[in-house]
Formats: structure tokens, sequence, C-alpha cells
């Protein structure tokens, strides 16, 4: 059995340890659990890895966050991966900081890295792992505030949700989505 993790934020120096690349950080921590390495491939950074007899293919779009379905498109047709198992991770600014909740599938709720994956593969029905942000900032300035830094008191909380975001991933790929939403959402 094959899964895709699509891990979403920006290329680039300048957008690390950003709100907006909270998908790279689960995704390098996914990596690391795994024992695997990125390599720079067509539209994205790719880990493979093993859990028990599952192949996971772990993808960075390089494509940058609001063309990430044609990353994604990509890879799900080139690995021949069925829609319900592939998991996108992405930040969320409906939800506070921290919080973690994976659905089944779902409106790209203002995402645009979301609404182009919805776009390219022409459905809803994937799984996505939404990592809370938090809203605080000043009306007009939400792109300031999701491409601005983790400020010094959140960082530890960061860290420790991307942990568990991380724990989350394996769950789906090894329980499947509904016992992994049972067990994590909500807490």
């Amino acid at each position: 059995m094959k899964y895709l993790i699509a891990c979403l934020g920006n290329i680039g120096a300048e957008y690390d340890e950003t709100r907006h690349n909270i998908g790279f950080k689960v995704a390098d921590r996914l990596a690391h659990d795994l024992e695997t390495k990125f390599t720079t491939s067509r539209l994205a950074q790719v880990a493979e890895a093993k859990i028990k007899n599952r192949n996971l293919l772990i993808i960075k779009p390089t494509t940058y966050m609001n063309l990430s379905g044609k990353a994604v498109q990509y890879y799900v047709k080139q690995e021949k991966i069925a829609l319900e198992n592939v998991l996108v991770v992405c930040d969320d600014i409906a939800l506070p900081l921290g919080t973690l909740r994976l659905k089944k599938q779902g409106s790209d709720g203002g995402h645009n890295g979301l609404a182009n994956i919805i776009e390219m593969l022409g459905t809803n029905a994937f799984c996505r792992l939404r990592f809370g942000i938090g809203n605080d900032y000043a009306k007009g300035h939400q792109v300031d505030f999701v491409l601005g830094k983790w400020k010094a008191d959140e960082s530890s909380l960061v860290d420790e949700r991307a942990d568990i975001a991380a724990e989350m991933v394996k769950s789906f790929v090894l329980q499947g989505a509904d016992r992994t939403m049972n067990e994590f959402n909500n807490k």
C-alpha cells in the first residue's frame, strides 16, 4: 500500500519557521522519526519511508503554497496512489494555536494551497491534517501573520504539537482516518 503525505509550505530560507510553513516542519519531524531524508525531485522535495508493510511518499512541494496542487496531482498520478491514502498537512488560521484536526474531506476553508489541490484533483475527498496557527492579527494583515515567524513564547508549543502531528500521520497510515480522528482530534 502506498501513501502520499503532502506537507504544505513555501520554499526558501525566508519562509523557515513561519506559520504558513508548519506543514514543512511536520514533514521534517516525520522524516526524522522514520529515518529518511529529503531529496529534490520533480515539483517537490521527496522522502520515501516504510511503516510496517506500507510505503510512504512524503513531499514538500517546491511550487509554493498557492500551486501545491500541481505537485500533489503529479505524485498521485505518478505513484498511482488512491485518494483515500492521501493526507495533506497544512496550517489553519481558523483553529486556535496548536489545535490539530484530521478530516476526511471538506472545503478549502479559505486556504489557497488546499483550494489549488482541490482544483487540480477535481475533488475535496482527501484527508487533511490542519494545524491551528491562531488568528492573532489586525484586520487586513492576514498575509503578514501567516508569513510571519513564530513568537518566542509560541515555539515550544509548536514544537510539541508538531511531534504529535507526526504521530497522527503515522496513525493515519497504520490505523486509518477514523481511528486517528477518534484518538487525536479535540485533544
